[in-house]
């Protein structure tokens, strides 16, 4: 029973992967990257692709993010991170998708987080 349990999820998540692909042809929006540009011009789930550091820890999954000359607040799942430490010098790439709400402050939604060496 566990064997087919087993094939069974490889199956799914073989099906699935395709699903987190972009489209990348005429018409595709490019993915922003760099703070400065979703700072002075944020867009809701416009597509950010940012390197920098986490420069401190807000609550349980919000985070200042840095560049070096601008900061944003990312919110980070804890299933997101890799599986090392991260401290605020521990330069990092991350994927995701502007929220900017009515009268707030935009922020990063991360879907992927990759330690840079």
């Amino acid at each position: 029973m566990r064997t087919k349990h087993a094939i069974f999820m490889m199956l799914a998540a073989a099906v699935a992967a395709p699903a987190l692909a972009q489209y990348v042809g005429p018409g595709a929006q490019p993915a922003v990257t760099s703070l400065k540009a979703v700072l002075d011009r944020p867009v809701d789930d416009q597509r950010v692709v940012l390197r920098g550091t986490l420069v401190k820890q807000v609550s349980s999954d919000k985070y200042i993010f840095s560049d070096g000359a601008q900061e944003i607040r990312v919110e980070i799942d804890r299933d997101v991170f890799p599986a090392r430490q991260i401290g605020p010098t521990t330069r990092v790439e991350i994927v995701g998708e502007v929220e900017k709400d009515f009268m707030t402050s935009p922020e990063i939604d991360v879907d992927t987080l990759r330690v840079i060496d």
